[in-house]
């Protein structure tokens, strides 16, 4: 029996696993776990840090390969499955149609793809970490500016993240 809530959980669940940029490090630096969650989680080769206020692991998620490689395992971890983005829950609400939700994810990640291009070389691997690490230095290349500010509003306007330079203490984002 299929029913319209299913078929809209079906979706969810398509679109977050096909988006990852929760995952990816483009939205966050790193991803935190329960105490529970750690040995689990570095058995699958993830290196955890395990400092009390800051159990987790940094991004990008090294499980992620084009998709989350465990979505469906029991390791999964608790953070990942109940986190929301905005465009996740306009879809749970039926606040958006479902194409128009993957066309938002198609154009945030051909954002990401433009910008990356134009980021200088840096150490860190962490998309996240490499553009606020621009934006806060001597920024001269307006282009990558200009592109830069445009995708930190769509990721406000459209995933609910908007605090780039800043840790606010919700476990997610450091």
């Amino acid at each position: 029996m299929t029913n319209n809530a299913e078929t809209d959980e079906s979706r969810a669940t398509a679109l977050c696993k096909s988006c990852g940029l929760c995952c990816t490090g483009h939205l966050f630096v790193w991803t935190k776990l329960r105490s529970a969650e750690l040995d689990g989680i570095q058995s699958l080769g993830v290196q955890v840090f395990r400092e009390p206020g800051r159990r987790g692991f940094n991004q990008p998620c090294p499980l992620w390969d084009g998709q989350c490689t465990i979505y469906d395992s029991p390791q999964y971890p608790r953070f990942c499955y109940t986190y929301k983005c905005k465009l996740l829950l306009k879809v749970l609400n039926e606040n958006i149609p479902f194409p128009d939700a993957t066309g938002i994810v198609r154009d945030a990640m051909t954002m990401i793809r433009e910008l990356e291009t134009l980021l200088p070389e840096s150490p860190l691997e962490n998309f996240r970490e490499r553009l606020v690490e621009y934006l806060e230095s001597e920024v001269s290349d307006l282009e990558l500016l200009l592109k830069a500010q445009t995708l930190l509003s769509f990721f406000e306007e459209h995933f609910g993240v908007d605090d780039f330079f800043e840790d606010p203490g919700d476990g997610r984002s450091g």
